[in-house]
């Protein structure tokens, strides 16, 4: 009957998975020998039968079952195939379990998982966060070559997620696929360096593990996360905490300058010894200055030190290695007490903190006094535990506790546990040697243990006695005949050869007894331990050339012993002694110093601590400090930099912030209604953290060509390098006129409300997303909106003269300020020389590009972008909001400077007092005119004033402080580098004379491709013109574009060439002598030019 119904339910495929499951095993197993190993079999058939089930509770209970086994480490390999089929199942929870059987065992199984690559692919996208994170991680798992372009392109997407959990997991995969290929470390890196300014806790663990993984010598993309990570540090999970403090500790050894006063001091001392007194003099009043700590040095300290409550041990190991590393020596006694109470942990953490205690107590005793009871032997100890402890008491031993110590050792010697018994001797030994008053009470009492009955014992005391009687061997002629007479009794051989050495150094003192202990090993010679026949014949040799005649005979039976001995180390032994100390015609000129050699003064063993010599240059903490060796992946701790490096380096919130509130800045710009700029702050507001990741993952999950994510990589890469190339951070001195603006507010307002009209509709969504490249600090171009509403505005060119010039008569020194009313042009005609006033025009006239070209002169901008950069938003400037623009025209403060335009507004409903620059960081060579001090804002009110920055030829960023009545804030300029350059005027024939002796490494040059629609004059005029303020040189040929500027700064050409080639390509070629300039200004063309 029951035969009957498992073939029904085997047919109908229906029924209870689990009935099914019983009534197989109960009914087909076979009696015999065999039924355990088929029972086992139809367990598993069972399980794929119930895989392979309609009903999705029998699915899900296979699932835990199997995921059950992996648990107790069971192999569920070969349920392989039957649960990747559910890799594809609607329920969640089901594929959830699949993709943990998956991560298991993708890596075994590679073949077929790559056959569901493509559903991995798919629930990358899941609305699920755990569905997209646990594919990456099946993907991550499948170790194959053939799909690390997939796994690049994976975690490229997820590092830019909304979920934070996604994120995380994207940094785990990092690791994987660098180990996989390690070529993807440039890539990995720009992932890296876009996750480390993630504000997620949950992300910050494990995007720096992954940077430790696969750069840990890029510090500089530490430099801007620094603080963030320091305060994100007590809400991250401990495994996260652990791997940022140890990354931290080393990144603070790098960056600041060493707060061991106490250290330099001494150092200072030795250096200053060969030094005239006039050099010392200096240098002692160098050393009086007072030692400052950086205060990001100080911020870290003070965050790491809640940590030291943990209830995790790691944690709170790697704040106390960070304190005894980074941390003043003042200060590093606070985690004494968090170590000893980790010590009522499992034996496995006591081990690792006892062992790190050690190596602490040998440098700063006094941290551990207080808690000396604590490192007190337990009967319920291990031998490890036990030995760690007594290393730490001889470490505190001084002479206050020394006779509490001598004490507890007696105490310790009588254990069971015989390895401790002999190391608490070498403990003993060890206080002897180091407290000189205890020295003849130790040695006192390890001579009464040479009568104990244990063996171990005895041993052990003599080979310590044995180090004692070398430090004063004149003092103990009794302990040594003492020692000669215990050879009868102990069999130990190192005992044995101690004691042999013993008599054989002191063989002059004890005259008597040398010659007999010799006879008495004579007899017993062949039945010794190799190293007790060493020392039987260095006793002969040294008794022969000390007392000959009674010892002649017997050294040389000895010798005759050792020569056929099986052991070829004392055979070599015996014919060296032979040679040495019995002369014959064949002896060489050493013999005569035989009793030179082996009767010389030895010095005395030093007892010191095997932590001292051994673990202290490897960090604390470390596998490699526990091992004592160095371990695969250890990075060493560098020294302390004489000099801190520029701490300005880690200055970014300001800047942040910037880019931030960009959007909404630039809304503002083009439609000042209040209503809009309330309604996106309400968006901002409810979604803080993941408009972050929005706007992080912009262009790459907005548009999915590859285009897109190269401009942003090239762009960075651009910032990069001109912030690393160039030698400073920060802006230059300002001095501006003001002018109250309202009726130029209403003029530009009623421009930009016309221009809105036309162009609402059509543009209001690229006009944001062109908001969002705006904001970044490269100069990147202007969207496709701006390009198209150019042509309405050449229309309005001719009434815009107009309104500028009937304005200009009013304004008398300020006049300059005017050109920005412009409206951009995007043909290539000049503009006509405005009306300016005398002073102005001679300014002008003396801005030659040099003094023998008389035909190049500056020109007029071609088109002056209307793009705004957000320099202080009206949430962090509590409701001060300032924008700046650069109007590409010269400074009136200097030849040298480039014009800035700041527009303030008071967007509050109270009157702000006395805004002005305050404090300026200027590097060497920048120099700022800030403008003159605003009285007061109305409420609403808006005013602009300008500014003139010496940016010496460099896209450094200028940081200053705007400042009200009430408040200061810091903020950034970054100009673009096009905005580096005035536009020169030139014929062809110049402009080819001036490029040939601009070649070499003066020139650079790319490929760019692109549709042939937009290799027609005009487009490249308003890419170029939009990106760089040039001026256009007069081509002969339809296929070369030339343009041509100098730097504001030097005065240097910047030359650049546009090549049409066949087909859809193009020669992008810049001559120019500031190299540098020259080629971020190619990184920043190339996309422009190749977009469309």
């Amino acid at each position: 009957m029951s035969s009957n119904s498992f073939a029904y339910n085997e047919q109908s495929g229906g029924g209870e998975a689990t009935e099914l499951g019983q009534e197989a095993t109960s009914t087909i197993s076979p009696s015999g020998a065999f039924g355990l190993f088929s029972s086992d079999l139809k367990k598993n058939e069972d399980l794929k039968q119930m895989l392979e089930s309609t009903k999705d509770s029998a699915k899900l209970d296979a699932m835990k079952r199997i995921v059950g086994m992996i648990a107790k480490g069971k192999n569920a390999s070969e349920l392989f195939p039957a649960v990747v089929k559910n890799v594809a199942s609607k329920n969640i929870e089901i594929k959830k379990l699949v993709y943990v059987y998956l991560v298991r065992y993708a890596e075994e199984q590679q073949d077929l998982a790559l056959l569901s690559i493509s559903t991995f692919q798919r629930a990358l996208k899941d609305p699920n966060q755990l569905i997209r994170a646990s594919a990456l991680r099946v993907l991550s798992s499948i170790r194959v070559p053939i799909i690390v372009p997939i796994m690049m392109l994976a975690i490229k997407e997820a590092s830019a997620d909304l979920s934070p959990y996604v994120r995380k997991n994207a940094a785990h995969a990092i690791q994987k696929l660098y180990s996989l290929d390690p070529e993807q470390k440039e890539m990995l890196i720009e992932v890296i360096e876009k996750l480390l300014k993630d504000k997620s806790t949950l992300v910050a663990g494990s995007v720096v593990m992954a940077f430790e993984e696969v750069c840990p010598d890029r510090i500089d993309l530490i430099h801007k996360n620094y603080r963030k990570l320091c305060n994100l540090l007590v809400d991250v999970e401990e495994w996260g905490q652990v791997v940022i403090i140890h990354m931290l500790t080393r990144y603070a050894r790098t960056q600041f300058v060493s707060p061991w006063k106490e250290d330099d001091g001494l150092e200072d001392n030795e250096k200053n010894f060969y030094e005239s007194d006039d050099e010392q003099k200096e240098k002692t009043d160098q050393r009086k200055k007072p030692y400052t700590m950086d205060p990001d040095h100080r911020l870290l300290i003070r965050n790491t030190k809640p940590l030291l409550q943990s209830r995790n041990a790691a944690v709170v190991m790697a704040v106390a290695q960070l304190y005894w590393h980074i941390s003043p020596k003042s200060e590093v006694g606070i985690i004494s007490k968090s170590l000893v109470r980790l010590l009522r942990s499992n034996r496995e953490v006591q081990y690792i903190v006892l062992q790190n205690i050690a190596t602490m107590s040998i440098q700063r005793k006094g941290m551990f006094e207080p808690y000396l009871k604590s490192f007190y032997v337990r009967s319920t100890d291990p031998t490890m535990i036990k030995t760690l402890k007594l290393e730490i008491l001889t470490n505190l031993a001084n002479e206050a506790n020394i006779s509490t110590l001598l004490r507890e050792f007696q105490t310790y010697v009588k254990s069971q546990d015989k390895q401790f018994a002999a190391a608490t001797i070498q403990t003993i030994g060890r206080c002897a040697t180091n407290i000189s008053e205890v020295t003849d009470t130790c040695l006192n009492g390890l001579v009464c243990l040479l009568s104990n009955r244990d063996e171990i014992v005895v041993a052990e005391s003599v080979v310590v006695i044995k180090k004692l009687l070398q430090m004063q061997p004149a003092q103990h002629g009794e302990i040594i005949k003492h020692m000669a007479k215990l050879l009868d009794s102990i069999t130990v051989p190192v005992a044995r050869a101690s004691i042999l050495w013993l008599i054989g150094e002191n063989c002059e003192r004890v005259p008597k007894i040398a010659p007999d202990v010799l006879r008495k090993m004579a007899k017993s010679f062949t039945s010794e331990d190799d190293l007790v026949k060493l020392q039987i014949l260095n006793l002969g040799a040294k008794l022969y050339l000390t007392n000959s005649r009674q010892t002649k005979l017997l050294t040389q039976y000895i010798l005759n012993l050792g020569k056929y001995d099986q052991n070829y180390d004392i055979r070599d032994r015996t014919r060296f002694i032979r040679q040495l100390i019995v002369p014959n015609e064949k002896s060489g000129a050493l013999s005569k110093y035989a009793k030179k050699i082996f009767l010389a003064q030895k010095p005395a063993p030093l007892l010191e601590s095997p932590f001292k010599v051994d673990r202290d240059h490897f960090q604390l903490g470390t596998l490699s400090h526990t091992l004592n060796t160095k371990a695969t992946g250890y990075l060493e701790l560098s020294n302390w930099p004489e000099v801190a490096p520029d701490p300005s380096v880690r200055n970014v919130e300001v800047i942040e912030l910037a880019k931030e509130w960009t959007p909404a800045g630039k809304a503002k710009k083009e439609n000042p209604a209040k209503k809009f700029y309330s309604e996106s702050e309400e968006e901002e507001d409810s979604s803080d953290s993941s408009s972050d990741s929005e706007s992080e993952s912009g262009s790459a999950s907005g548009e999915q060509d590859e285009g897109d994510s190269s401009d942003d990589s090239s762009e960075e890469s651009s910032s990069e390098h001109g912030s690393d190339s160039e030698s400073a951070s920060e802006v230059g001195d300002k001095r501006t006129a003001k002018r109250n603006s309202k009726s130029k507010g209403k003029s530009d307002s009623e421009d930009g409300e016309k221009e809105n009209e036309k162009s609402k509709t059509s543009d209001s969504s690229s006009a944001d997303s062109s908001s969002e490249e705006e904001s970044s600090s490269d100069s990147e171009s202007e969207s496709e909106s701006e390009s198209e509403s150019e042509s309405r505005k050449v229309t309005k060119e001719k009434e815009k003269k107009k309104t500028k010039q009937d304005r200009n008569p009013l304004t008398k020194d300020v006049s300059l300020l005017d050109l920005d009313d412009f409206n951009p042009v995007s043909t290539p005609v000049a503009l006509p020389t405005p009306a300016l006033s005398p002073s102005l025009i001679a300014d002008l006239e003396g801005l030659n590009l040099s003094t023998s070209s008389s035909v190049i002169s500056v020109n007029t901008p071609v088109f002056v972008p209307v793009k705004t950069h957000v320099l202080l938003h009206r949430m962090s400037g509590r409701g001060l909001a300032a924008h700046y623009f650069f109007p590409r025209q010269p400074c009136i403060f200097g030849d040298k400077m480039v014009s800035v335009q700041i527009t303030l507004n008071n967007t509050t409903d109270r009157k702000i007092e006395n805004i002005h620059i305050g404090g300026k960081k200027l590097p060497m060579g920048m120099q700022m005119h800030v403008f003159n001090p605003i009285e007061s804002l109305e409420p609403e009110g808006s005013i602009t004033v300008s500014m003139g920055i010496d940016f010496c030829d460099s896209t450094q960023t200028a940081s200053f402080q705007l400042c009200t009545k009430d408040d200061c804030f810091n903020v950034n300029i970054q100009p673009p580098v096009g905005e580096l350059l005035l536009p020169v005027a030139m014929s062809e024939k110049d402009f080819k004379k001036e490029q040939g002796m601009l070649t070499g490494m003066n020139e650079t040059s790319t490929v760019i491709i692109a549709a042939p629609q937009n290799f027609t004059p005009s487009v490249i005029l308003q890419k170029v013109v939009n990106v760089a303020n040039v001026g256009v040189v007069p081509s002969g040929q339809d296929n070369i574009h030339r343009f041509a500027a100098k730097t504001v700064h030097s005065g240097s050409l910047m030359l650049v060439t546009v090549e049409l080639k066949e087909g859809s390509t193009a020669q992008l070629i810049i001559n120019t002598e500031r190299t540098v300039i020259g080629s971020v200004l190619l990184r920043e063309l190339k996309p422009v030019l190749s977009q469309g």
